[in-house]
């Protein structure tokens, strides 16, 4: 699943620990979703989604 997170990260220039600890995963969890390793849960993706401020589809295609 493609997504925009690290787009967004960057945009908003917060580092993969700092969107962790605030939707409460590890760095590496961000990393994996980032590189398309690892598809996150439905809620972790309503967070990443509410973190900046997009839809849920607008964050993952």
């Amino acid at each position: 699943m493609k997504n925009k997170i690290r787009e967004l990260r960057k945009k908003k220039n917060i580092s993969q620990a700092e969107l962790s600890k605030s939707v409460g995963v590890s760095r590496q969890t961000i990393n994996a979703i980032e590189n398309d390793k690892y598809d996150p849960t439905l809620s972790l993706a309503f967070k990443l989604a509410k973190q900046f401020d997009v839809t849920v589809d607008e964050l993952f295609s």
